[in-house]
């Protein structure tokens, strides 16, 4: 739970923070308090332990510098001469079991918080992907993909110093209602992911086959960041979380307008599934779709990465037989980072992208897909 912020300044900061002046707040030393009250238990319970183990530290090793200084041998002390004391060993065997109880107490008790799921208002699901997250709200009946936002992508090669969510923006943000008891269902699709979020207080495994869960409960309202703390593969940097909290009417205001985004999307999928689609229009869809779902693998320049992903240019599926291009698009290969887009990407969207990259890096295959072609290999 502790920040990569704490863990680089822990040795040195204090010094530092001492020195800073106006510079403070960028030297932060501790661990967030967040904003839910799992984050805020654990941070209260840290720091009870913290203070409880300097108090220790104080008598013992105030202990050991006053025998030192005051029983030395240059001041004429001579050793004590005994071979057991049943007081001192009853004493340091109590003593240390009464703390250890005493720390044990509360710590149970923000585990056992931090595992109750009941009596949720809502439910998200969480899929992890390589390399996106895709969120499900149960209740609402709303889908919606999470990817590496294409500015924060155009980044990469930037300051970091520029821009205080250097790679953290995402094209679709997490909104949940502040004041609300939400269960989170956390899998993955293809290799092991993990969702955090520091100042939500909880980080859990987003595993294969496998369904953990865990629950927020967002005090304020705001913009809270994360990413994937599971190392997943060749872009597990480029899987950040973006979870805005906002009031319950703005939570409701936002899932109408979702719901009727995506039914205009629905009714304009079905205009253009049915439509006879120029070779230049799929191309110049179909550009846009690769940038977003495969360009981080395959490149943008369609060379791939030698030993990792194929390149599409020259590929022997990208310009041979078009019904096996279609199903590896569609279905995935299995045993590879190669996801299936058939229930991401809609009819025209793959159609457009396969188009694409069969006329597209020097494939000059002149074949041009249809929406409705895709619909019937469905």
């Amino acid at each position: 739970m502790f920040s990569a912020k704490t863990l680089r300044l822990a040795g040195v900061g204090a010094g530092i923070t001492a020195l800073a002046g106006s510079a403070h707040a960028a030297w932060d030393l501790n661990l967030p308090r967040g904003v839910t009250p799992i984050s805020q238990q654990a941070y209260d319970l840290h720091m009870l332990i913290l203070w409880v183990c300097v108090a220790i530290g104080v008598v013992v090793f105030g202990a050991m510098f006053y025998s030192m200084a005051v029983h030395r041998k240059s001041a004429g002390a001579e050793a004590a001469h005994f071979h057991h004391s049943t007081f001192a060993e009853i004493m340091w065997t109590i003593i240390p079991f009464l703390i250890l109880i005493g720390m044990a107490i509360p710590a149970t008790k923000a585990l056992v918080m931090m595992e109750d799921t009941s009596e949720s208002d809502m439910t998200l699901k969480i899929t992890g992907y390589q390399w996106k997250w895709r969120y499900d709200y149960i209740e609402d009946d709303i889908t919606l993909y999470s990817n590496l936002s294409e500015a924060s992508r155009s980044r990469l090669h930037g300051d970091p110093n520029e821009n205080k969510a250097y790679l953290r923006d995402v094209d679709n943000e997490v909104v949940l209602p502040i004041k609300t008891k939400v269960k989170l269902l956390l899998t993955a699709d293809d290799v092991i992911h993990a969702w955090w979020v520091p100042e939500l207080g909880q980080k859990k495994d987003a595993i294969p086959g496998y369904v953990n869960q865990m629950w927020t409960y967002i005090k304020e309202p705001g913009v809270y960041r994360g990413q994937c703390a599971e190392l997943c593969g060749r872009d597990h940097g480029f899987m950040p979380i973006v979870v805005r909290a906002v009031t319950p009417e703005e939570y409701v205001a936002w899932v109408a307008e979702q719901k009727g985004e995506a039914e205009a999307t629905t009714q304009q999928a079905a205009v253009d599934v049915n439509k006879e689609w120029s070779k230049d229009d799929l191309m110049a869809r179909g550009e846009t779709v690769y940038n977003q779902a495969c360009a981080a693998c395959h490149q943008a320049n369609g060379q791939g990465l030698a030993g990792q992903f194929p390149a599409i240019a020259g590929s022997p599926v990208a310009t041979g037989e078009l019904g096996a291009h279609v199903g590896i698009i569609m279905n995935g290969k299995p045993g590879t980072a190669m996801a299936a887009f058939g229930a991401q990407l809609n009819d025209t969207d793959i159609a457009a992208v396969i188009t694409y990259q069969r006329n597209a890096f020097g494939n000059d295959t002149g074949d041009v897909v249809q929406p409705k072609a895709i619909q019937n290999a469905r």
